[in-house]
């Protein structure tokens, strides 16, 4: 296996109470834009918060975003790169493995036996990935095929520019 086409899977929250929206770069392996897809804000009711409690936040980004997202997409993706660790949950829901991307200088990121460090090119601190159980054999076979990008590429700068796209299609949105 190796990587032709990334998946930068993302959410962002355009305001307080402008839902959570999700959205996909796919880029190639030199993180060239391919294709772009966003989800509409998804907004929760106060039922659906009492119902799903401690779940709630998983059920959206697994079930109600990146699902859809990685099913709509008309590019097929050898391995999604993913920032919040909910995200892993998808593994089990589709057959792209999703591996957690994160540094050491970014607040609360714990580094636990499951994870491998990266080459960080241009970047500071240090790069971790992880993934879920169902991968986690393959994780070391993961970080090799991503540090061969690595030496090249921020693998962390396409999270801005997916936030950056995120912003603009708010801003569209809100405009019209």
């Amino acid at each position: 296996m190796s990587i032709g086409k990334i998946g930068f899977l993302e959410t962002y929250a355009p305001d307080e109470n402008g839902g959570l929206m999700g959205a996909i770069l796919v880029t190639d392996a030199d993180t060239k834009p391919l294709e772009f897809r966003v989800t509409a804000p998804i907004k929760t009711t106060n039922f659906q918060k009492t119902l799903y409690g401690d779940v709630l936040l998983e059920h959206i980004l697994v079930e109600l975003i990146s699902v859809p997202l990685i099913n709509a997409l008309s590019e097929e993706i050898d391995i999604i790169l993913v920032k919040d660790n909910l995200f892993l949950s998808a593994n089990n829901k589709q057959g792209v493995r999703v591996v957690r991307i994160f540094s050491d200088q970014e607040p609360g990121n714990k580094t636990g036996k499951s994870v491998q460090e990266l080459k960080n090119f241009g970047g500071n601190g240090k790069l971790f990935v992880e993934t879920s159980k169902k991968y986690e054999s393959e994780l070391g076979q993961i970080k090799d095929m991503l540090n061969e990008i690595a030496e090249n590429r921020n693998l962390l700068e396409p999270f801005e520019r997916l936030k950056q796209a995120c912003e603009q299609v708010h801003l569209q949105k809100t405009s019209d």
